[in-house]
């Protein structure tokens, strides 16, 4: 019997919305249904900052804290600093400059149009601040951000992506990418302008 890749695909489409149906939590109690929450795994956080070449005295800022799963597992030779808007602090009115920032922030922002992937968004404002590096955890349509053009301008920028670490988070969509980016050039990662 031949199997159709399209209905396997749709099959594995279908159980990924629904495994994040379960879990996703409106952000604000409720109050706005169009933006949802989800809460990195505590473990995966510690796992990921593991693979950051931190150094002791450098200076980190989580700007999506959530509940803490990146935040609480930074290591203790580091300085570290939090934005949460759930808490007040809202990652607009950061001004200072840190070594590096780790989240894995939001795909959507409220102040975004509806469906606007903000990935790209927070890993341009982000350039401005961190002197070192910016390690995000994000999902396909995030790394798909990350056009020729895109990554021109954050070369342009003096921003290099190192690379990621795939993981997966099945009660979300599955397949995440923890993206490092430095200012250091990286021959291996690179882009070919134009369309065809």
């Amino acid at each position: 019997m031949a199997i159709n890749m399209t209905d396997v695909f749709k099959m594995e489409d279908e159980y990924e919305n629904l495994a994040s149906a379960k879990v996703a939590q409106p952000i604000g109690g409720g109050k706005d249904e169009k933006y949802y929450l989800h809460q990195t795994p505590p473990e995966l956080a510690k796992a990921l900052i593991a693979t950051i070449p931190l150094k002791p005295g450098d200076s980190v800022l989580e700007p999506f804290k959530g509940e803490g799963a990146f935040y609480d597992n930074l290591p203790t030779f580091v300085d570290k600093d939090w934005t949460e808007i759930e808490e007040g602090r809202d990652y607009k009115t950061w001004i200072d400059d840190v070594n590096w920032v780790i989240s894995n922030p939001p795909f959507k922002l409220g102040d975004r149009v509806r469906g606007d992937n903000a990935f790209w968004v927070l890993l341009k404002h982000y350039t401005q601040y961190a002197k070192t590096g910016i390690a995000f955890l994000g999902n396909d349509y995030c790394l798909s951000t990350l056009t020729p053009v895109r990554m021109k301008l954050l070369n342009e920028m003096g921003w290099y992506l190192q690379g990621y670490k795939v993981c997966s988070v099945k009660a979300w969509r599955g397949r995440y990418f923890f993206m490092t980016f430095t200012k250091t050039p990286n021959p291996n990662i690179g882009f070919i302008s134009g369309n065809w």
